[in-house]
Formats: structure tokens, sequence, C-alpha cells
């Protein structure tokens, strides 16, 4: 498969909806996500409360919600295109 496009029954060729269950991310985009993932593990484990909730993750979970976003947009524009 090339980098970057969709299988012949991903959501983007037969006109489901695209959620991010079944988004198909890049390469790169996964790699970034794997990246923020870790970040969020690090400061969970920084935290020294047994039960957690003090470390502030939110910002993290932004940019993973961001990237989504942009894969979602792709694929509506990929879909729109066919």
């Amino acid at each position: 498969m090339v980098r970057g496009r969709w299988e012949p029954d991903s959501p983007a060729r037969n006109g489901d909806t695209v959620s991010s269950n079944n988004l198909r991310l890049t390469t790169g985009e996964k790699a970034r996500i794997a990246l923020l993932v870790a970040r969020m593990a690090k400061r969970g484990l920084a935290d020294d409360r047994q039960s957690g909730g003090r470390i502030y993750q939110r910002d993290l979970q932004r940019k993973v919600e961001r990237i989504e976003e942009q894969a979602r947009k792709r694929a509506e524009r990929e879909q729109r295109g066919k």
C-alpha cells in the first residue's frame, strides 16, 4: 500500500462516515500520536499520588485530537474527490 492511500474497502471509498475507530492514519501521524501517548504516560508516572489525577494532560490530548481531526478531514476530501 502506498503511504497516505486508503484501501478499497475503507470508509473514504465506500461512502461510510469516517470515525476515529476506523480512521486511516499516515505513518507520520501514527508516530506523532505514539510520541504524545508516551509523553502522557511519562507524566502519569511523574504523578506522586497513588490515585493520580494531579498531572495536567489535556494539552497533549488536544494535540492527539487535532491530528485525528486532520486525518478525518483528509479522508473526507478524498471521499469527495473520488
